[in-house]
């Protein structure tokens, strides 16, 4: 009689599921490390939107953050690549958007 193997957690499925499903670039990248490594309230008002040539465009919910992350910078981006490695961006670049809650 073969032994019945216990059945995975759902939550271990779905994550393996997300990463096979998720894209493979650069922002898509930086979009999943972002909560985690600049936490929980500048992502409430700041979001990836772009990546181009090593350069991540923030979308930011007024001015005053745009400016402010701008200044944090150096400490977001070490953040980025203490989670992304290589994959990690060179630039951040925010910008005021309205829409943004």
């Amino acid at each position: 009689m073969t032994r019945r193997r216990a059945p995975r957690p759902a939550a271990e499925a779905l994550r393996v599921a997300l990463d096979g499903a998720a894209p493979k670039t650069p922002l898509a990248a930086v979009q999943a490390a972002w909560e985690a490594a600049v936490g929980e309230r500048i992502a409430a008002v700041a979001e990836p939107l772009s990546e181009k040539d090593g350069t991540v465009v923030v979308s930011c919910s007024d001015p005053v953050w745009a400016e402010e992350l701008d200044l944090m910078q150096e400490r977001l981006l070490g953040s980025l690549r203490e989670r992304l490695g290589e994959r990690a961006p060179r630039r951040l670049r925010f910008r005021a958007d309205r829409t943004q809650p």
